[in-house]
């Protein structure tokens, strides 16, 4: 039987790291109640939680984790190999699953919840499919959720974009937010995946698609225009050009470049631009003879800009799955590897791939990579500004090795201990030995909890204050007695098997075992608009019922598709 939520809930004399409200390692207690986190509340009428001696932070916030939708499911389906590894037996309260890399929906949420998070975003989602992703959204237990429908080779969009008409463009994105209930605009090889279509790829953001005249860069500045003119809660969020490739780096630097002068939203402030998983857009290099790490200059750039918000991306020695939007970056990396593949092309959105990846400590290239998240986050002065922690699941590696990143980025002795198993020729391309900062808890939090979330602009996430979602990680640690640098190993357990984890007030892991698996909520951003959209969307109709297999009338979700849907309205910046 699942374990009761009671009404009142009192963590008392826990360590509590919250960056967002400035604690940094106080004792104090945190009272929650229906749900929210209160000033107080009696003790007699709470369930009590002891956390003397432990450590106490917001529930963790993954902004980019490939967990849900029709790439996922062909990830399980080509590799059933995968499913013998790490197995979950049924319990009183949970359910049996299976999956190394790509996990199944149930095994998803109670991985993520065992390590003490609350919350992932589910990064790359082919508007055409998103029934199928919200499906398995709704099927992941324990977790909140959002999704990103991907839109940065929509026809509709590069037609808008070509033609200068951008607040139409914005009705459009808009209307396709509210029709999948997506969360953020996504761009993934902006151009280059309407490309590959015709078996190309791009080179530059200056290089022209085919057919639409229009380059990547004008792509990645009308949606970040079309972004500020929605108001939207995050970014734009963008998987560069040239993904995967030697040299990348400096496209990398001119996206971030690009969109330097497009003003964010209320939610975003000064930021206009997210891209994620960085570590595969900073090789150096003319060819993988020569490839390099290039943290160093694209740590620079996010140093000295406001503007920009990045995420790690990071590699872990190990065996996954690939799998993104990225078509030619698949296949390419097919033909690198000869493993099994899948590609597929979604209508008149976007493009994906599938090639299963075993990332090896002797392989040169993949040591670099390795130390190139690294470098990103130990390089980048202001943790506010990134690189969050992710592993781009399950593309670097699962999400269950997180635990693993905390322990080298607060740990010197940590990482020279794997330097001394990795390639030796690739340290010589790398700058991570010669680093030796160490990073505290605070730090931490703010890169796997508070700076997440201030990007996604979540307002009740990622912070333990009055009238946040008590969505809490409790980690049998204590910051005061250890040494993080020296007793690393204690800290990856303690982030591996949270002692606590509660979402929305109610226990949901006890000890790292799962004793409650409630539905998460599934949160989506209604866009007000003016009249005037209606008929803007309403006039591509004619152009849809020649390119799409499902009409126009049948393609919007309705919001009780959703089992636990959460609106977020903004207002559009349109004229009327």
């Amino acid at each position: 039987m699942a374990e009761k939520a009671p009404r009142a809930l009192l963590i008392k004399n826990g360590i509590v790291f919250d960056p967002l409200n400035g604690i940094d390692g106080e004792r104090m207690d945190i009272a929650v109640l229906n749900g929210r986190i209160v000033e107080d509340v009696p003790e007699k009428e709470a369930y009590v939680i002891d956390a003397s001696g432990m450590m106490v932070m917001p529930g963790g916030v993954d902004i980019h984790a490939h967990i849900a939708g029709s790439e996922v499911n062909a990830g399980r389906l080509l590799r059933p190999e995968d499913h013998f590894k790490d197995v979950e037996p049924k319990t009183a309260t949970a359910r049996s699953g299976v999956g190394h890399s790509v996990p199944s929906t149930w095994t998803t949420g109670y991985r993520y919840a065992r390590m003490g998070w609350t919350w992932v975003s589910n990064p790359s989602m082919p508007p055409l499919e998103a029934r199928h992703t919200h499906e398995e959204l709704d099927d992941t237990p324990i977790i909140d959720k959002a999704t990103y429908p991907l839109l940065g080779d929509c026809w509709f969009v590069m037609e808008f974009l070509a033609a200068g008409m951008i607040e139409e463009c914005a009705a459009y994105v808009a209307w396709m937010l509210w029709a999948t209930k997506g969360y953020a605009v996504k761009l993934v090889n902006p151009g280059g995946l309407e490309c590959w279509g015709f078996g190309g790829n791009v080179k530059s953001i200056d290089d022209v698609v085919p057919y639409f005249n229009i380059t990547p860069r004008e792509i990645i500045r009308g949606l970040a225009k079309v972004n500020h003119l929605l108001d939207l809660p995050h970014t734009i969020h963008i998987h560069t050009n040239r993904l995967g490739q030697p040299g990348n780096w400096e496209i990398t630097v001119r996206t971030m470049d690009c969109v330097r002068d497009i003003p964010g939203t209320s939610s975003t402030g000064k930021r206009s631009i997210h891209v994620t998983h960085v570590q595969f857009s900073a090789f150096g290099g003319d060819d993988w003879a020569s490839m390099c790490s290039m943290a160093a200059p694209i740590a620079r750039y996010v140093n000295m800009h406001d503007h920009v918000t990045i995420d790690m991306g990071a590699v872990v020695p190990g065996d996954t799955t690939t799998m993104t939007a990225d078509g030619p970056f698949q296949y390419g990396l097919y033909e690198l590897t000869g493993n099994k593949w899948i590609n597929h092309d979604v209508e008149t959105e976007t493009s994906s791939g599938i090639v299963p990846y075993h990332y090896r400590r002797k392989s040169l290239v993949n040591a670099v990579q390795w130390a190139i998240g690294l470098e990103l986050a130990l390089l980048i002065k202001d943790p506010w500004k990134g690189a969050f922690v992710t592993t781009d699941h399950p593309n670097g590696a699962p999400f269950t090795t997180y635990p693993r990143v905390i322990e080298w980025l607060m740990s010197v002795k940590a990482r020279e201990k794997t330097l001394k198993r990795v390639n030796k020729r690739a340290i010589r391309r790398m700058v991570l030995p010669s680093i030796d900062r160490e990073m505290t808890f605070y730090e931490i939090a703010i890169l796997t909890r508070a700076g997440p979330a201030k990007a996604l602009g979540l307002e009740n996430k990622g912070h333990l204050g009055v009238g946040a979602d008590a969505d809490i990680a409790i980690y049998a640690i204590d910051p005061d007695r250890i040494d993080p640098g020296r007793d690393h190993r204690a800290v990856r357990r303690a982030f591996e098997r949270a002692a606590w984890t509660i979402k929305e007030g109610r226990v949901v892991v006890k000890d790292g075992q799962v004793v409650s698996s409630p539905r998460g909520r599934t949160f989506w951003v209604h866009v007000e608009l003016p009249d005037w959209t209606e008929e803007a969307i309403r006039s591509i109709g004619d152009a849809w019922t020649e390119r799409y297999t499902v009409s126009f009338e049948n393609y919007p979700i309705p919001k009780h598709y959703l089992a636990r849907p959460y609106k977020v309205v903004r207002k559009a910046r349109l004229e009327a």
